[in-house]
């Protein structure tokens, strides 16, 4: 069964000058929308965030998992020695890399093929890189030729996650009640903190499966199926979830935005046909006599050939005519300068974010050696044993309270205010630790941290995902979302790629007060933006487009 449309258009009213409502045409659940607490979720609302928050999930999952893997294949391919600098920033940025590639294409196929024609597709993509990357021949070629096998497939799953950032984020939106749409987008996207949480647990689960072979019978080479089944792991939650994507029908909202879009493209070659005709007399009179035949034929067998055409072939029309004018209109709506400044501060946010984020978390071996779990010594397996547990208490202090204490406010709060204030949080503990980096003790270093990731996730971490995909009208929402959460992964892979080269110039504390900054940054970039709760987007258009009539006029 699939998640049933919960946006549709209502009768056209009677005074044209009214703007476009949506509503479901779920009554019951429109009933329960207004006595239910924002946060307590229908089943069918529950149903979707099964269906777009297993993205989210596989993300967190492969970022935190490749941290431990990197080590794994340590002792498989180099004997226990640090695997080259290149190579390894390589295989860690390669999922980074094609999200961005898929960010794009996915973001823009979204609106303009349509949603159901797009989604799924994502998710192939990231069951075949994943069935690619457990494939790699280990035994068979050289250490280094094994890492480039890796990261080259690392990358093709990247554009599957990438992708479904702005594709999860479409489809939820398009069905979601106004109510709690971000709380809906807040939902799905913790599921980032339950893939950290699970790829922290399974690493200690599958690692102690393995404890009396790697341990007892020492044989350490045995870590090439830990990594196997931690990174094939992730394909159960996508397979589970693949024909429900593929089957998941086109959303109201969508289909009535591509239909509003046409009746645009309509109105503005009749004012060109109009201004032709005023210019050329001959034109006039065919137009005049074009207009004549049309009235008159309105009792003529025309009209009967008119309602036999088939509805699916004129929906087909409809949307080919739509897409025509696509690339033009989102080039019409993002240069005026309300939108373009919109978009600027969705764009910036969220790259300015991902820096410091992403900056801390693909290199916790730092804060884990802080912390004395950075499995400095030991056997091989005590060490990948203690980074877990080390990873697991991060997840559980910091990560997963962060984006349910969003989930539980963003309504009352909303989205702007969490924002500014997760932005100055964060700077806040990132200031403490670089200026105490040397000097506090390990609980103090713990709270501090767990704090960070706190008000990372109760912040800007959350929102920077939920405003793209609420500020922006349905026609161009897709697009818009996957330019800015590109320039969310183009930060955090100039994060990942200059962490350890400017840690090793200018030291740890230097390095996080730069982090320091992007928060303030990214604070102040936030007032650009207009608070969206309760805000329709597609409302907004409607009354621009009319304004833009009226002025034409």
């Amino acid at each position: 069964m699939t998640v049933t449309e919960s946006a549709q258009k209502p009768e056209a009213p009677a005074n044209e000058e009214q703007p476009v409502v949506y509503k479901s045409n779920l009554e019951d659940f429109e009933r329960e929308a207004d006595v239910r607490l924002p946060f307590l979720l229908s089943y069918r609302e529950v149903k979707l965030l099964g269906i777009a928050g297993v993205g989210f999930f596989l993300d967190a999952y492969d970022l935190f998992i490749i941290n431990p893997v990197a080590t794994m294949l340590q002792y498989r391919l180099y004997g226990g020695n640090e695997l080259p600098a290149n190579l390894e920033g390589f295989v860690k940025a390669g999922a980074n890399i094609g999200s961005v590639i898929g960010q794009f294409a996915f973001g823009y196929s979204a609106d303009y093929f349509g949603r159901k024609a797009v989604y799924g597709k994502e998710l192939m993509l990231i069951i075949f890189a994943t069935i690619g990357s457990i494939c790699d021949p280990t035994g068979a070629i050289s250490p280094s030729g094994s890492l480039i096998w890796l990261g080259v497939w690392r990358i093709i799953l990247g554009i599957g996650i990438g992708g479904d950032y702005p594709m999860s984020a479409s489809v939820a939106t398009d069905r979601a009640n106004l109510r709690r749409r971000g709380t809906l987008l807040s939902y799905i996207f913790a599921n980032q903190g339950w893939g950290s949480f699970v790829g922290s647990l399974a690493t200690i689960i599958v690692l102690l499966c393995y404890k009396h072979t790697m341990e007892v019978d020492g044989h350490t080479s045995k870590v090439d199926g830990v990594w196997r089944i931690l990174v094939g792991l992730s394909l159960i939650p996508a397979f589970g979830t693949l024909y429900q994507r593929l089957t998941l029908p086109e959303s109201t909202r969508y289909a009535e935005a591509q239909k509003a879009a046409q009746r645009v493209q309509d109105e503005e070659s009749i004012e060109q046909l109009k201004k032709k005709a005023n210019a050329d007399p001959g034109v006039s009179e065919k137009t005049k006599h074009s207009s004549d035949e049309e009235g008159s034929g309105t009792q003529t067998p025309t009209v009967e050939t008119a309602t036999a055409e088939s509805q699916s072939v004129k929906a087909a029309k409809e949307l080919a005519h739509a897409k025509k004018g696509h690339f033009k209109e989102f080039f019409a709506y993002f240069s005026e300068w309300r939108h373009l400044k919109v978009l600027l501060g969705t764009c910036v946010c969220w790259f300015l974010l991902d820096i410091a984020f992403y900056g801390v978390n693909l290199n916790q071996n730092v804060v884990l050696q802080q912390m004395g779990f950075d499995g400095s010594e030991g056997t091989p397996w005590n060490r990948l044993f203690k980074i877990g547990i080390g990873n697991l208490i991060i997840t559980a202090l910091g990560f997963v309270p962060g984006y349910y204490a969003t989930i539980l406010t963003i309504e009352k709060l909303g989205r702007k205010w969490i924002q500014i204030q997760g932005f100055l949080m964060a700077a806040l503990f990132l200031g403490i630790l670089a200026g105490k980096f040397y000097t506090l003790n390990t609980p103090s270093f713990i709270v501090c941290f767990a704090f960070l990731q706190f008000f990372f996730n109760f912040g800007a971490n959350t929102t920077t995902y939920c405003y793209p995909a609420e500020v922006f009208p349905t026609r161009f929402r897709a697009s818009a979302h996957g330019m800015s959460a590109a320039c969310g992964k183009a930060g955090a892979i100039i994060s990942a790629l200059a962490f350890n080269s400017l840690t090793k110039s200018i030291g740890t504390p230097a390095v996080l007060w730069i982090f320091v900054g992007c928060c303030i940054f990214g604070a102040a970039f936030t007032l650009l933006l207009p608070e969206v709760r309760d805000r329709d987007p597609d409302v907004v258009y409607e009354q621009e487009l009319r304004e833009r009539e009226r002025a034409r006029h």
